[in-house]
């Protein structure tokens, strides 16, 4: 008996190659999509090499042909799940060009909903993002309302949220929204670690940081997210399921990162704060979340935020051979 059948798109990226990597373990086959705008085909060779993934280089938002990829890569097959990963997650990328997030960000969850209603696939789960509420003094919840994000791509990922909610009252079975804080670890392809071990490659003397370093924030790791993404998935079965989820406790400064990356590759560097609050238009400094509701479900995360983060500056200074 074959496996069952899943679609990722996004699998070549940071979350998705790691998730791709899960669904194989668990005993899925799987068909991922990645236009490599961001992701990388070293990310999946292990998946690659076992067979049990078939990777299609092109952009989901071709739909007619990547319709054409799916049928013919799996023919007479049924894919009971898809896992909607991609999008542009370089949020100043979007600051910078507001067509980015309505390409890559939008645009990619109509195209995967499109898809997935001619293939008859109707059980989606959907990387979204904390983004999506705004600079709120609150605690963060998934009720927390009305949403005011302050960037493109947060603006794109509520938008994609509420295209997915309009599925559901017509042909969309379930689906499964997973609201991610800031989520670090190895095989990253953005961010502030990411980010900060690139500029310090290029110049090792001293480390600009944009802001004055106290823009403080959840950060998780990658293998806690796909824990809770997947026990999510196993356990919650309401036609919509949405979840915070982030670390076990605490937020991590912007100073601390800076630091820890400094000693750990650089350590007679300077480091140059730019000053003010902000890292960058769109960013919002300060956050905090609530995951009461996903930990109702039996999810309990091991790594505080600062754990966390020190944990994937150990990972991505290896990668990068610093």
């Amino acid at each position: 008996m074959a496996e069952p059948l899943c679609f990722v798109t996004g699998a070549a990226g940071f979350v998705g190659s790691h998730l791709v990597d899960r669904l194989i373990q668990r005993g899925w086959e799987v068909v991922g999509i990645d236009n490599f705008r961001l992701g990388r085909r070293g990310n999946l060779v292990g998946a690659l090499r076992g067979g049990a993934c078939t990777l299609i280089e092109g952009d989901v938002n071709d739909t007619d042909w990547a319709l054409q990829r799916l049928h013919a890569v799996a023919p007479h097959r049924v894919y009971e799940m898809v896992w909607h990963m991609a999008a542009n997650s370089d949020i100043r990328a979007g600051s910078e060009d507001p067509d980015v997030d309505l390409q890559h960000t939008f645009l990619t969850t109509y195209s995967t909903l499109k898809i997935m209603r001619a293939i008859g696939c109707s059980r989606l789960a959907f990387a979204s993002s904390s983004a999506i509420y705004g600079p709120l003094d609150t605690e963060l919840t998934e009720n927390t309302g009305p949403l005011r994000p302050i960037s493109n791509y947060g603006a794109m990922k509520l938008a994609s949220e509420a295209i997915l909610t309009a599925a559901l009252e017509t042909w969309l079975e379930r689906a499964w929204v997973f609201r991610f804080p800031n989520v670090v670890g190895p095989r990253a392809t953005h961010g502030v670690l990411f980010d900060f071990l690139q500029k310090l490659r290029a110049s090792p003397t001293e480390l600009e940081v944009l802001g004055d370093g106290q823009q403080q924030k959840p950060y998780l790791h990658v293998s806690e997210l796909l824990d809770a993404m997947l026990l999510a998935w196993d356990r919650a079965q309401d036609r919509f399921n949405c979840f915070n989820i982030g670390p076990a406790s605490g937020a991590t400064t912007v100073e601390h990162i800076a630091k820890a990356v400094v000693a750990k590759v650089a350590p007679t560097a300077g480091i140059r704060y730019t000053g003010g609050s902000k890292g960058w238009p769109g960013d919002v400094p300060r956050f905090s979340y609530s995951i009461d509701r996903i930990k109702q479900l039996g999810w309990t995360p091991r790594l505080s935020s600062d754990e966390a983060v020190d944990r994937a500056v150990e990972e991505l200074a290896a990668e990068v051979g610093a």
